[in-house]
Protein backbone atom coordinates (compact mmCIF):
# COMPACT_ATOMS: atom_id res chain seq x y z
CA UNK A 1 0.00 0.00 0.00
CA UNK A 2 1.31 3.55 -0.94
CA UNK A 3 1.96 5.91 2.02
CA UNK A 4 0.34 9.11 2.22
CA UNK A 5 1.43 12.00 0.77
CA UNK A 6 1.65 15.42 2.27
CA UNK A 7 3.39 18.84 1.72
CA UNK A 8 5.62 19.64 3.90
CA UNK A 9 9.25 21.45 4.52
CA UNK A 10 11.60 18.83 3.00
CA UNK A 11 13.56 21.02 0.46
CA UNK A 12 17.26 20.46 1.17
CA UNK A 13 16.48 18.29 4.24
CA UNK A 14 18.83 15.12 4.97
CA UNK A 15 17.96 11.52 6.75
CA UNK A 16 17.89 11.84 10.34
CA UNK A 17 16.71 15.28 10.20
CA UNK A 18 13.05 16.43 11.64
CA UNK A 19 10.49 18.30 9.95
CA UNK A 20 7.33 19.42 11.55
CA UNK A 21 4.24 20.35 9.75
CA UNK A 22 1.19 22.95 10.90
CA UNK A 23 -1.83 24.53 10.29
CA UNK A 24 -4.53 22.91 7.50
CA UNK A 25 -2.06 20.38 6.44
CA UNK A 26 -1.43 18.74 9.89
CA UNK A 27 -4.67 18.94 10.89
CA UNK A 28 -5.76 17.41 7.47
CA UNK A 29 -2.77 14.53 8.37
CA UNK A 30 -3.83 13.77 12.25
CA UNK A 31 -7.32 14.38 12.25
CA UNK A 32 -8.71 13.56 8.71
CA UNK A 33 -6.07 10.71 7.58
CA UNK A 34 -5.70 9.66 11.81
CA UNK A 35 -1.83 9.42 11.23
CA UNK A 36 -0.53 8.63 14.26
CA UNK A 37 3.03 8.34 15.65
CA UNK A 38 5.16 5.30 14.72
CA UNK A 39 3.87 5.68 10.84
CA UNK A 40 5.22 6.93 7.81
CA UNK A 41 4.55 9.34 5.42
CA UNK A 42 5.67 11.50 2.39
CA UNK A 43 6.21 14.75 2.72
CA UNK A 44 7.21 16.75 -1.04
CA UNK A 45 7.48 19.95 -1.76
CA UNK A 46 6.16 20.57 -4.69
CA UNK A 47 9.32 21.31 -7.01
CA UNK A 48 10.64 17.49 -7.43
CA UNK A 49 11.47 16.41 -3.63
CA UNK A 50 10.12 13.99 -1.34
CA UNK A 51 11.15 12.54 1.86
CA UNK A 52 9.94 9.36 3.39
CA UNK A 53 9.53 10.02 7.30
CA UNK A 54 8.57 8.21 10.01
CA UNK A 55 6.09 10.16 12.69
CA UNK A 56 7.66 11.11 16.18
CA UNK A 57 4.94 13.48 17.09
CA UNK A 58 1.54 14.66 16.87
CA UNK A 59 -1.08 17.47 18.51
CA UNK A 60 -4.47 18.18 16.71
CA UNK A 61 -2.42 20.76 15.07
CA UNK A 62 1.33 19.75 14.45
CA UNK A 63 2.96 16.40 13.22
CA UNK A 64 6.58 16.01 13.33
CA UNK A 65 8.58 13.44 11.83
CA UNK A 66 12.05 12.03 11.35
CA UNK A 67 13.53 12.16 7.68
CA UNK A 68 14.28 8.48 6.89
CA UNK A 69 15.40 9.01 3.06
CA UNK A 70 15.07 11.89 0.25
CA UNK A 71 14.74 11.66 -3.12
CA UNK A 72 15.05 14.46 -5.61
CA UNK A 73 13.77 14.54 -9.18
CA UNK A 74 14.47 16.80 -12.15
CA UNK A 75 11.66 18.46 -13.35
CA UNK A 76 9.65 16.60 -16.15
CA UNK A 77 10.68 17.53 -20.08
CA UNK A 78 8.68 18.38 -21.87
CA UNK A 79 7.31 20.43 -19.63
CA UNK A 80 3.32 20.95 -20.25
CA UNK A 81 1.18 23.49 -20.49
CA UNK A 82 -2.38 23.82 -21.00
CA UNK A 83 -4.73 26.95 -21.07
CA UNK A 84 -8.03 26.03 -19.80
CA UNK A 85 -10.83 28.04 -21.19
CA UNK A 86 -12.75 28.86 -17.80
CA UNK A 87 -15.75 26.12 -17.87
CA UNK A 88 -19.01 27.07 -15.68
CA UNK A 89 -19.77 25.30 -12.43
CA UNK A 90 -17.60 22.55 -10.71
CA UNK A 91 -15.96 21.42 -14.11
CA UNK A 92 -13.44 23.76 -14.02
CA UNK A 93 -12.41 22.21 -10.74
CA UNK A 94 -12.73 18.97 -12.83
CA UNK A 95 -10.56 20.19 -15.59
CA UNK A 96 -7.77 20.68 -13.05
CA UNK A 97 -8.27 17.79 -11.22
CA UNK A 98 -7.60 15.69 -14.38
CA UNK A 99 -4.78 17.71 -15.73
CA UNK A 100 -3.12 17.78 -12.81
CA UNK A 101 -3.20 13.95 -12.66
CA UNK A 102 -2.18 13.40 -15.86
CA UNK A 103 0.99 14.85 -15.26
CA UNK A 104 0.11 18.78 -16.77
CA UNK A 105 2.96 21.10 -15.31
CA UNK A 106 1.03 24.41 -15.55
CA UNK A 107 -2.13 25.79 -16.02
CA UNK A 108 -3.21 28.69 -17.32
CA UNK A 109 -6.69 29.67 -16.95
CA UNK A 110 -8.47 31.83 -19.94
CA UNK A 111 -11.30 33.31 -20.42
CA UNK A 112 -12.72 32.85 -24.00
CA UNK A 113 -15.05 35.16 -26.00
CA UNK A 114 -17.66 32.60 -25.58
CA UNK A 115 -16.84 31.54 -21.91
CA UNK A 116 -20.40 31.33 -20.17
CA UNK A 117 -18.32 31.45 -16.76
CA UNK A 118 -16.66 35.09 -16.52
CA UNK A 119 -14.56 35.77 -13.40
CA UNK A 120 -14.88 39.09 -12.29
CA UNK A 121 -13.73 41.59 -9.09
CA UNK A 122 -13.49 38.91 -6.28
CA UNK A 123 -14.65 36.20 -8.02
CA UNK A 124 -11.37 36.14 -9.61
CA UNK A 125 -8.94 35.36 -6.21
CA UNK A 126 -11.78 33.20 -5.00
CA UNK A 127 -11.48 31.01 -8.14
CA UNK A 128 -8.47 30.92 -8.59
CA UNK A 129 -7.76 29.62 -4.65
CA UNK A 130 -10.36 26.51 -5.85
CA UNK A 131 -8.08 25.55 -8.62
CA UNK A 132 -4.93 25.95 -7.07
CA UNK A 133 -6.28 24.15 -3.77
CA UNK A 134 -7.89 21.34 -6.26
CA UNK A 135 -4.20 21.27 -7.92
CA UNK A 136 -2.48 20.50 -4.83
CA UNK A 137 -4.64 17.83 -3.71
CA UNK A 138 -4.88 16.06 -6.72
CA UNK A 139 -1.40 16.29 -7.38
CA UNK A 140 -0.45 14.79 -3.42
CA UNK A 141 -3.51 11.95 -4.90
CA UNK A 142 -1.58 11.16 -7.60
CA UNK A 143 1.40 11.13 -5.60
CA UNK A 144 3.51 14.10 -7.51
CA UNK A 145 6.93 15.59 -6.36
CA UNK A 146 6.50 18.21 -8.90
CA UNK A 147 3.54 19.98 -8.14
CA UNK A 148 1.29 21.85 -11.76
CA UNK A 149 1.71 25.39 -11.19
CA UNK A 150 -1.72 27.83 -11.72
CA UNK A 151 -1.23 30.80 -12.76
CA UNK A 152 -3.63 34.23 -12.63
CA UNK A 153 -5.99 34.59 -15.92
CA UNK A 154 -4.19 35.31 -19.00
CA UNK A 155 -5.39 37.21 -21.97
CA UNK A 156 -5.87 36.22 -25.89
CA UNK A 157 -2.21 37.73 -26.56
CA UNK A 158 -0.89 36.51 -23.53
CA UNK A 159 -2.03 32.74 -24.61
CA UNK A 160 -0.63 33.62 -28.41
CA UNK A 161 3.17 34.42 -26.89
CA UNK A 162 2.53 30.99 -25.04
CA UNK A 163 1.82 29.57 -28.06
CA UNK A 164 4.73 31.00 -29.88
CA UNK A 165 7.45 30.38 -27.39
CA UNK A 166 6.77 26.66 -27.29
CA UNK A 167 8.38 23.91 -29.16
CA UNK A 168 4.90 21.97 -29.77
CA UNK A 169 1.75 24.84 -29.60
CA UNK A 170 -1.85 23.73 -30.41
CA UNK A 171 -5.12 24.39 -30.52
CA UNK A 172 -7.70 21.79 -30.31
CA UNK A 173 -10.40 22.65 -32.45
CA UNK A 174 -12.80 20.28 -33.96
CA UNK A 175 -13.01 21.67 -37.45
CA UNK A 176 -9.43 21.20 -37.91
CA UNK A 177 -7.81 18.97 -40.72
CA UNK A 178 -4.13 18.38 -38.96
CA UNK A 179 -4.51 15.18 -36.71
CA UNK A 180 -3.41 15.56 -33.50
CA UNK A 181 -1.45 12.56 -33.67
CA UNK A 182 0.56 13.98 -36.63
CA UNK A 183 2.60 16.41 -34.41
CA UNK A 184 6.15 15.51 -34.06
CA UNK A 185 7.12 14.69 -30.28
CA UNK A 186 10.49 13.53 -30.47
CA UNK A 187 12.77 16.82 -30.19
CA UNK A 188 10.02 18.52 -27.59
CA UNK A 189 11.14 20.47 -24.60
CA UNK A 190 7.80 22.18 -24.25
CA UNK A 191 4.34 21.54 -25.00
CA UNK A 192 1.63 24.40 -24.44
CA UNK A 193 -1.83 23.28 -25.50
CA UNK A 194 -5.10 25.38 -26.05
CA UNK A 195 -8.89 23.94 -24.67
CA UNK A 196 -11.67 26.21 -25.68
CA UNK A 197 -14.82 26.69 -24.54
CA UNK A 198 -17.65 24.37 -24.89
CA UNK A 199 -18.97 27.36 -27.24
CA UNK A 200 -16.12 26.83 -29.31
CA UNK A 201 -13.68 29.41 -30.70
CA UNK A 202 -13.99 32.69 -32.57
CA UNK A 203 -12.70 33.25 -35.51
CA UNK A 204 -10.13 36.22 -34.08
CA UNK A 205 -9.12 34.03 -31.84
CA UNK A 206 -7.81 31.06 -34.09
CA UNK A 207 -6.15 34.08 -36.47
CA UNK A 208 -4.84 34.91 -33.26
CA UNK A 209 -3.49 31.54 -32.47
CA UNK A 210 -2.34 31.30 -35.73
CA UNK A 211 -4.77 28.88 -37.91
CA UNK A 212 -1.74 26.31 -38.61
CA UNK A 213 -1.71 25.52 -34.92
CA UNK A 214 -5.15 24.23 -35.66
CA UNK A 215 -5.88 20.21 -34.40
CA UNK A 216 -8.25 17.59 -33.92
CA UNK A 217 -8.45 14.19 -32.36
CA UNK A 218 -11.25 12.44 -34.23
CA UNK A 219 -14.69 12.25 -34.48
CA UNK A 220 -16.16 12.81 -31.33
CA UNK A 221 -16.09 16.70 -29.37
CA UNK A 222 -15.28 16.47 -26.13
CA UNK A 223 -16.41 18.61 -23.65
CA UNK A 224 -13.70 21.44 -22.39
CA UNK A 225 -13.44 20.06 -19.13
CA UNK A 226 -11.90 16.47 -20.79
CA UNK A 227 -10.23 17.79 -23.96
CA UNK A 228 -7.16 18.76 -22.51
CA UNK A 229 -7.26 14.98 -20.56
CA UNK A 230 -7.27 13.43 -23.96
CA UNK A 231 -4.70 15.26 -25.56
CA UNK A 232 -2.08 15.48 -23.26
CA UNK A 233 -2.30 11.77 -22.67
CA UNK A 234 -2.32 11.28 -26.60
CA UNK A 235 0.98 13.39 -26.69
CA UNK A 236 2.90 12.28 -23.44
CA UNK A 237 2.06 8.35 -24.67
CA UNK A 238 4.79 9.47 -27.52
CA UNK A 239 7.34 11.05 -25.19
CA UNK A 240 10.04 9.94 -22.49
CA UNK A 241 7.89 10.86 -19.81
CA UNK A 242 5.35 8.14 -20.37
CA UNK A 243 8.14 5.95 -22.43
Amino acid sequence: MSLPVFLGPVTGVTPGETVALSGDEARHAVVVRRIRVGEQVVLVDGTGTAATCTVVDTTKSSLTAEVVSVSVTDSPSPHVTVVQAIPKGDRGELAVEVLTEVGVDRIVPWTAARCVAVWRGERVAKSLAKWRATAREAGKQSRRAWLPEVTDVATTPEVAALLDAADVGVVLHEGATTPLASLPMEQAASVVVVVGPEGGLTDEELEAFGLGRAVRMGEPVLRTSTAGLAAVAALLSRTPRWG
